[in-house]
């Protein structure tokens, strides 16, 4: 039972990772107090009243001290691995306690908008996915109580092939040394995974994983780079993006892995699958709410984006004390 306590994690403890990417750590809030530590993580809880825990959590933000925990941790030829000693001889700038207050008064204001706009964007989010399983998975759409199903497909439905209302297309290769960072998302099988200066792909845009990991959807309101472990609409048959969008997340794409060792989605088996295709005008009503809801996310992303970039650009300044408080 000791033993166990020992790995109790309170509220202020700072968690690495031990592999990997040693430049990250956790935070511990007071709502994931009494978690227990993982055996591949190291806890660091400060002793004494000089410093603030978010305090030098916002100071291991930055990038020079990012870098210095990769440098000490290994190379380019192995995978970086922490150790105490590492986390004994990281250097911080140490202000007077009420000086750590206000900047971190400064910064979590910042975090606190982020962090509201993450919630607003879920918010929408499943407002529209919502509507629609209400409408198309669970047939409780406009007037459906006056309209006959059989064999699971309303009357003036279709039931036809994916391939028949939407065409899927393997992504591109892009190789991390050839990336320049831009304003195009660049697309893996879980989601967004960094940024270039150049699209392959005009938004909107449809994404799910096609190697290493399946089941996730993405949708892309602008211009985009796909990269070949996933696939992507490369036509819009039938149905717009925002409806084909709902329509690959509810099909449990992961149930089709066709690999052995790497699971593996292949796009012809994904354009057999037989779906219910709804009237134009109930999709067209549907595109209506959901593009509104898209447009609103798209608008709080490139504010949250801009919150991000000002919280770091002000980091360091406060950090050095370049910037009074």
């Amino acid at each position: 039972a000791d033993r166990m306590a020992a790995h109790v994690l309170e509220s202020g403890d700072i968690v690495f990772g031990r592999k990997g990417a040693v430049d990250r750590h956790l935070l511990v809030t007071p709502e994931c107090a009494q978690w227990m530590q993982g055996s591949d993580c190291i806890r660091l809880r400060l002793s004494g009243d000089v410093l603030i825990p978010r305090y030098v959590s916002y100071a291991m933000l930055e990038e020079p001290h990012k870098k210095w925990m990769l440098a000490q941790c290994g190379n380019k030829a192995t995978m970086a691995s922490l150790n105490h000693d590492v986390i004994k001889r990281i250097e911080i700038f140490v202000p007077p306690v009420p000086v750590q207050r206000e900047i971190v008064g400064v910064l979590t204001a910042y975090d606190d908008l982020i962090e509201n706009n993450h919630r607003r964007i879920k918010l929408l989010e499943d407002a529209a996915r919502l509507l629609y399983r209400e409408w198309f998975v669970h047939l409780r759409f406009p007037g459906h109580e006056h309209v006959k199903v059989v064999d699971g497909v309303p009357e003036g439905w279709g039931r036809m092939a994916l391939g028949d209302v939407l065409t899927l297309q393997r992504g591109f290769d892009l190789p991390s040394g050839a990336r320049v960072e831009g304003e195009i998302p660049i697309f893996a099988a879980t989601g967004v995974h960094g940024s270039h200066n150049k699209a392959m792909v005009s938004g909107p845009g449809v994404i799910t994983g096609r190697s290493g990991s399946l089941g996730a959807v993405s949708y892309s309101p602008g211009d985009f780079w796909p990269l070949n472990t996933t696939l992507w609409i490369k036509e819009f048959k039938r149905v717009a993006p925002e409806f084909a969008y709902f329509l690959l997340s509810v099909l449990g794409l992961e149930q089709y892995n066709g690999g052995v060792a790497v699971p593996t989605l292949n796009r012809n088996d994904v354009h057999r699958i037989q779906v219910n295709l709804p009237s134009q005008a109930l999709m067209d009503e549907f595109n209506e709410f959901a593009l509104l809801q898209f447009r609103q996310v798209a608008t709080l992303t490139q504010q949250t984006e801009k919150l991000r970039q000002a919280r770091d650009l002000l980091l360091p300044r406060l950090m050095r004390g370049d910037l009074a408080v």
